[in-house]
């Protein structure tokens, strides 16, 4: 492919389409913590976006060196994320269910924000397939895009979890476990 609209447009599409776990585990992350600050959503959002952007480049590079191995690894993929997302709100349920009536839920772990970003983005490493033709440049650029899509589709998905979070106060952990579940099943019972 060669740098033209289609190519940006192509990007663009790609992060949205890539970026829609990504949104339902912020709207999640936003419920359980309602009184969250811009930049502790920024950053949330960046790890989301970055790694979003990481996979297709891995899958990128896999496809140019190790074809194989990542064919092997594949039919993993969604076993993966059903366990992630599964552990995860699973604990959010408990959280909520045992927590009662908290005044403030406890912060979302940077552990835990890195196993939502694995787990949200590991079917983007396929992506890498869908863009082996590309030369090196272009495949930055096109997961530069789709890093820039996620944040924002993130931050979106972040305040309306906030603004819904302060609403529905107690029951959001509950909410947020199972959303984070039901993706986790969604991804797991596309992939069959």
């Amino acid at each position: 492919m060669e740098w033209s609209l289609v190519f940006f447009v192509n990007s663009t599409l790609l992060g949205v389409g890539l970026a829609m776990d990504a949104f339902s585990v912020s709207l999640a992350n936003g419920l359980h913590e309602p009184r969250m600050k811009q930049g502790r959503m920024a950053r949330i959002a960046g790890v989301f976006a970055g790694f979003q952007a990481a996979m297709p480049l891995l899958g990128w590079l896999c496809v140019r060196t190790v074809l194989e191995w990542f064919s092997a690894f594949e039919q993993f993929i969604p076993w993966i994320a059903l366990l992630l997302l599964g552990y995860i709100g699973g604990k959010m349920l408990l959280e909520g269910i045992r927590g009662g009536e908290e005044a403030e839920p406890p912060a979302l772990g940077m552990k835990a924000l890195l196993v939502q970003g694995v787990a949200t983005s590991i079917d983007a490493l396929s992506v890498g397939f869908t863009i082996s033709e590309y030369g090196l440049v272009m495949a930055l650029v096109c997961a530069a895009i789709i890093a820039a899509v996620t944040f924002v589709i993130c931050m979106a998905g972040l305040q309306l979890g906030k603004t819904f979070g302060t609403k529905l106060a107690g029951k959001a952990s509950v909410l947020g476990g199972v959303i984070l579940i039901g993706i986790g099943i969604e991804i797991f019972l596309t992939s069959l």
